[in-house]
């Protein structure tokens, strides 16, 4: 599924522990946590990074560049501050390759360390321009390394040597903003030069000594300590020996505990104690430590409350018992914590129809109300694009339960407690078991906060096309539907009603059109994860998918019949086939040519709709009275007003699908179920503008059962049929 636009790195609480680049760019905009060793941020009175850098105090860096030996060390001191570093971090090309090769890093790694035995505890010596350097250069060699050229074991051996003289130095451990300034800058160079395992000394004092009176810059260096652990704990066969120090001296987690409870006052999200609190939950990880860190957790889970400033700090380090320690829930005493946070957590219940309820973390009337209507709306849409072959035989997903948490902080802490789910995505539809009585399809979501004022759930319409489709299109659950490559017309059809219904052009996908990235033969093998690139991996699931679909439905509708026919029969093997040999490579040069005519000049064409098959005429003596298969032409209402109408329904209709189509003005359809449908008084309605309207019942009662079409305008040549499945 589609992940959020800031569903990792970006947000400061993000449970997800999924892999990032070790050596990354600055994350765009809004921005609560600096990429990891990516370009310096000096944070304003908003919170925001800046740095820019005014170009007549601090010249021109070609001198820099060009430099060597002696002569860089000279000119890199002669720098009036250290922001004038700066630009460094942008270099590209024969710049970057002259200014970065190993030579030069060795050089000035080796003026920090001559310079540190005299480290007077601030910048008079021009040491944060040396330190700006070096990471500068692992800035840009992670990222440009093909330009830069490799780094090796006399940059190694350089650079701890740096490190080890600067904290050797009694006055790198002054707490002033002065050394602050610096220090927030080693601590970040110890990630970049990958050696924590070495320095975790000076991560132990830290998490010793910190308290809630350390000034601002001394802050920030506590703040980059979780560059460090968090990526200790990431690098592949402990590359960066973090693992390995915590076992040699496991008292530093006994230290990091007390770091939270001594801080636990300061406990607010935000917060620089939460942040580098929550990895010692990573500890978990490492076999070696699991007795020693259990009751620490557990003691720090259950101190402090789970919702509230304190979650952070609780429910992320919960999270981490359940990565790395499932199954083992009653040592922490959490085996009941998803139902704990519940109530407290997702307060907001409200029901929409008998197939559609909402829970909801902070929702207003008229949001609830807004997205009831949404979803019943995008039903119609659905069945009028796919058609209505009834659901699945067997299937009883009979209603679906939305939850919203109020943004994707609030899902990433309490949707994997409550849900037994990965939180590291854009929102999560769980189908279940379709087949077992009692089972509860849902799609767990959160608000797009990034869009406020605006409200919008975000996937909304994407994931509840997956569970239309699921219930009308693909028989079993998710996991069966995708024994064989589906991905193309799961991703692809949930894309293409998301978009179709809410009007909007899919500019992704058109763009990936003039492209020509892949023949449609190639988008039938699409599954998840194929691509190395993940965002490669993202346009093949979701924009290609788009296209593939649509092209189907525009140029081959009695193909994409005869594949749904054999999902919905569970026969995916027959499906199969079908694709990849009756159909092969026969619609490749089709499909060219619709991606860079329609696409570039119609938006790839308007989805089209199914063309159901015309009901007869209605027979009944009273206009009012249909059958279960019959229409009626030419009705008409002035505005305020209504046409009423009723059909007897023996027991055992499965569903029932009433459709209203042609004339002029503004007709809506009504549900009234058991009693006469009013605009005040319904279970369900249609009330898109003009008179195409559609509903449908699933399970509705036996007997006589009522429906109406009021006139939101005059209407008149109004035809309406109903339809039973």
């Amino acid at each position: 599924m589609p992940r959020s636009p800031h569903a990792t790195g970006t947000g400061r609480f993000r449970v997800s522990a999924a892999d990032s680049a070790e050596e990354s760019s600055p994350a765009p905009a809004p921005v609560l946590k600096p990429a990891t060793t990516g370009k310096p941020k000096k944070a304003d009175q908003t919170g925001q990074a800046s740095s820019a850098v005014a170009a007549d105090e601090c010249g021109d860096l070609s001198g820099v560049v060009n430099a060597t030996g002696a002569a860089l060390v000279r000119q890199l001191r002669a720098l009036p501050r250290i922001t004038c570093t700066y630009p460094l971090f942008g270099l590209t090309g024969e710049s970057a390759r002259k200014a970065f090769r190993e030579a030069q890093m060795v050089t000035v790694a080796d003026a920090l360390r001559d310079a540190s035995a005299t480290y007077p505890g601030n910048n008079s010596g021009a040491v944060g321009q040396l330190v700006l350097f070096l990471r500068a250069g692992y800035y840009v060699q992670d990222n440009h390394a093909d330009v830069v050229g490799d780094y090796g074991t006399a940059l190694d051996g350089a650079a701890r040597g740096a490190l080890d003289a600067f904290f050797a130095s009694p006055r790198s451990r002054d707490v002033t903003d002065a050394n602050g300034e610096i220090l927030n800058e080693v601590v970040t160079l110890i990630d970049s030069a990958h050696t924590a395992g070495r320095h975790a000394g000076v991560v132990k004092w830290m998490l010793g000594a910190y308290d809630g009176t350390w000034p601002a810059q001394m802050n920030l260096a506590m703040q980059h300590v979780e560059w460090v652990v968090e990526n200790g704990f990431k690098a592949k066969d402990d590359g960066r020996g973090w693992r390995a120090a915590l076992k040699a001296d496991p008292a530093i987690l006994d230290t990091w505990a007390g770091f939270i409870t001594r801080n636990g006052a300061q406990l607010n999200r935000l917060d620089v104690v939460s942040n580098v609190g929550r990895h010692l939950g990573h500890a978990l990880d490492v076999p070696e430590l699991k007795d020693r860190v259990r009751p620490l957790l557990k003691d720090l889970v259950n101190r402090y409350p789970n919702v509230g400033p304190t979650a952070p700090i609780t429910m992320n380090l919960g999270w981490y018992t359940r990565r790395f320690d499932r199954g083992n829930c009653a040592a922490y005493a959490l085996c009941d914590l998803g139902a704990r946070v519940l109530p407290a957590v997702l307060p907001i219940q409200h029901t929409c129809n008998a197939g559609l309820r909402i829970r909801a973390q902070d929702m207003s009337p008229g949001q609830l109300a807004g997205t009831c209507t949404s979803l019943v709306g995008q039903d119609a849409y659905f069945h009028r694009v796919i058609g209505d072959a009834g659901p699945i035989p067997g299937d009883v997903n009979t209603n679906l339960e939305v939850v919203v948490f109020d943004d994707y902080t609030q899902y990433a802490l309490y949707a994997w407690a409550i849900y037994d789910i990965d939180v590291d995505n854009g929102g999560m539809y769980e189908e279940g078991n379709p087949t077992v009585p009692g089972n509860q399809a849902r799609f767990i979501a959160h608000e797009a906060h990034w869009l406020r004022p605006d409200f919008q759930i975000w996937n909304l319409n994407h994931e509840h096309t997956h569970y239309l489709d699921g219930r009308h299109n693909m028989a079993g659950d998710f996991e069966a539907g995708i024994t064989t490559p589906t991905i193309w017309w799961v991703e692809g059809i949930a894309e293409n009603i998301s978009f179709g219904y809410r009007g909007e052009r899919n500019a992704d996908a058109i763009a990936a059109a003039g492209r020509q990235t892949y023949r449609l033969s190639e988008l039938f093998d699409t599954v998840y994860g194929q691509e190395e690139d993940p965002q490669v991996n993202s346009d093949r699931v979701y924009r290609w998918g788009f296209l593939a679909v649509r092209y189907m439905l525009q140029a081959h509708r009695a193909d994409v019949e005869t594949v749904l026919g054999r999902y919905r029969a569970g026969d995916w093997s027959g499906a199969r086939t079908f694709l990849k040999q009756t159909i092969g490579t026969r619609y490749d040069a089709g499909f060219a040519t619709w991606l860079a005519t329609a696409c570039a000049t119609d938006d790839c064409g308007p989805l089209p709709e199914a063309q159901a098959p015309s009901a007869p005429l209605c027979t009944f003596a009273d206009t009012r009275q249909f059958s279960e298969n019959c229409r009626r032409d030419g009705l008409s209402a002035s505005a305020g007003n209504y046409s009423y109408h009723f059909v007897y329904l023996p027991a055992g209709v499965r569903r029932l699908t009433i459709t209203s189509s042609g004339g002029t003005g503004n007709a809506d359809l009504y549900w009234g179920g058991t009693s006469w449908a009013t605009t005040g008084s319904h279970q369900a309605k249609s009330v898109t503008a003009g008179n195409g309207e559609t509903l449908t019942i699933d399970n509705p009662p036996s007997g006589w059962v009522y429906f109406s079409l009021a006139a939101a305008q005059d209407f008149s040549g109004v035809s309406v049929s109903t339809r039973t499945g």
